[in-house]
């Protein structure tokens, strides 16, 4: 059994320790919560693969779990409150989307041929395809920001953290964006 501690050291921050076993576990008293790594993915599993999908990831479900599994081998070296823990998985989820955009251009296209016939159809979008095709017109900085701030539901100040721009960049990118998205879906 996995566990994830969140101690108290002082009264704003925590620190996140990552334990094996139960006999591994330290004693626990009311004011040191226990967060199973299990519950730490069903809270932001949903969101990080939202902001995935938003972002073209090719295979976002197996990027989603390259993030997991780098959160769990690096959560012993977490120091944070639960702010803190939601910015640190997107910051891994943006590195990691990086990381797959580079390997997907450097690997060769296959060529286009006949589907088998034993392969499955394509599972229906669940998702508005007024808005996919919407978010398609906007640039990729925008549709990150739009991603990261409405899917993830990130701060803009955490928003400039995970992508390297000022806060005023990021209110920029919004605000074009989010007009951007209003032409296209025609709303005022």
């Amino acid at each position: 059994m996995t566990l994830w501690s969140v101690d108290a050291v002082q009264p704003r921050e925590w620190r996140l320790r990552f334990r094996r076993g139960v006999a591994a576990a330290p004693a626990t008293d009311a004011a040191s919560p226990l967060l199973d790594a299990a519950d730490l993915y069903r809270q932001l599993a949903p969101a990080v693969l939202g902001y995935l999908r938003s972002q073209g990831a090719a295979e976002p479900e197996d990027l989603l779990g390259e993030i997991f599994l780098q959160v769990v081998r690096d959560g012993g070296r977490f120091r944070g409150d639960a702010e803190a823990v939601r910015r640190w998985v997107f910051t891994i989820a943006h590195h990691r989307l990086v990381d797959a955009h580079r390997r997907s251009k450097r690997r060769p296209v296959l060529a286009e041929g006949p589907v088998p016939e034993g392969a499955a159809g394509a599972a229906p979008e669940p998702l508005d395809p007024q808005l996919i095709a919407a978010l398609a017109a906007l640039t990729a900085e925008q549709r990150e920001v739009v991603a990261l701030r409405f899917v993830a539901d990130l701060s803009i100040d955490t928003v400039a953290a995970v992508t390297g721009r000022s806060a005023g960049a990021v209110k920029a990118l919004q605000h074009r964006a989010l007009e951007a998205l209003a032409r296209e879906l025609g709303e005022d």
